[in-house]
C-alpha cells in the first residue's frame, strides 16, 4: 500500500479524447477530485514533475493506478 506522500500514477482524461498521466500525492489527487466536482475553471495541481494547469470543466475521468498489476495470462 502506498503512503500518502508517495506519488501515484493518475490518468486524467479530457472531453476531446486526450489524456495525460501525472504522478500525484494523495493530497494532490484529493484536491484534483474536489476541483473536478466543482466543474469549472482552471486549477493548478502540483505533480511530482512540477505544476500542471488543468481546466476542471473539461475533465471527463480520473483514473488512479491501484498498483495491482498482473503479468501474463490468468488461465481463464
Amino acid at each position: 500500500m502506498a503512503r500518502d506522500d508517495e506519488p501515484r500514477r493518475v490518468e486524467v482524461g479530457f472531453s476531446g479524447g486526450q489524456a495525460i498521466a501525472l504522478r500525484l500525492t494523495q493530497k494532490a489527487y484529493d484536491g484534483l477530485r474536489k476541483e473536478v466536482q466543482r466543474g469549472s475553471g482552471w486549477t493548478e495541481i502540483e505533480s511530482a514533475d512540477g505544476p500542471v494547469s488543468l481546466n476542471a470543466g473539461s475533465i471527463v475521468f480520473i483514473r488512479l493506478d491501484t498498483g495491482d498489476h498482473r503479468v501474463g495470462f490468468s488461465g481463464l
